[in-house]
């Protein structure tokens, strides 16, 4: 009983352990939400409060503006860019280093610039704008070549799937179009019949057996005729007849 209870209370206590965790991890994550929206809607008013200013301000307070505005816009569409990138090509990963440095150096501008726009010395400002343009332009310059860098390099990949996917559908087409029976097998020329088996050395009837054959019949048709006629046939007529006869082909 003890130990069943045990399990119990370690089997509450571990639900209770999950449950904690559950609920903080939703709690931060609800807490990244509300910040990023905040942040979005933060970042959103003040490019609209810089847009404003330097349409609206003229000297250097509207100079200030629009630079501050060209920073922030550059660098932002760079980030979504190779964030959007690295995802599907790790080489990006490398460039999204070297944008988190060049982004510490525009983060650094873009604070000087928002103090100079209230401080009241209008002339020192005056006189520092060139540098600040050049800083600016050195920034931008550099993100905007990482953006399009990364830009090209989708395009490029996006260019060499397609033509993939055109070969390989060129291919298929091919294929199917191929509707022609294939042709019949060759066939093999009828063999020629073999030659008649001659007769065997035992059985052959050689020409002079023939002749052979053909004097004894015709001795015995002489022989059955003298019988018939008569005795006055003699004895030499019965052979030369006979030799007649051999000698008949």
């Amino acid at each position: 009983m003890g130990a069943l209870g045990a399990i119990v209370a370690l089997l509450v206590v571990l639900f209770l352990v999950v449950g904690v965790y559950a609920t903080v991890k939703v709690v931060r994550a609800a807490k990244r939400g509300v910040d990023r929206t905040i942040s979005e809607a933060r970042r959103t008013v003040e490019d609209t409060t810089l847009r404003a200013k330097s349409f609206a301000q003229v000297g250097t307070a509207g100079e200030l503006a629009q630079l501050r505005l060209k920073l922030r816009t550059s660098m932002r569409s760079t980030q979504d860019v190779l964030q959007a990138g690295a995802v599907e090509d790790a080489s990006l990963k490398e460039s999204l280093g070297l944008f988190g440095r060049l982004s510490a150096h525009g983060h650094e501008l873009d604070e000087e610039l928002r103090r100079l726009e209230r401080d009241p010395d209008k002339a020192t400002v005056a006189e520092r704008l060139p540098e600040l343009k050049e800083r600016t332009e050195h920034i931008t310059q550099a993100a905007d070549s990482l953006r399009w860098v990364a830009r090209d390099r989708a395009s490029r990949f996006a260019d060499d799937d397609l033509q993939s996917l055109r070969t390989q559908i060129d291919m298929e087409a091919g294929a199917l179009r191929h509707w022609a029976t294939e042709p019949p097998p060759a066939q093999t020329p009828a063999a020629w019949p073999e030659p008649a088996a001659e007769p065997t050395t035992g059985g052959e009837q050689t020409v002079g057996a023939l002749v052979r054959r053909a004097a004894r019949a015709g001795a015995r048709e002489a022989r059955d005729h003298a019988a018939d006629t008569g005795p006055h046939v003699s004895v030499g007529e019965e052979g030369q007849a006979r030799e007649h006869d051999l000698s008949r082909p």
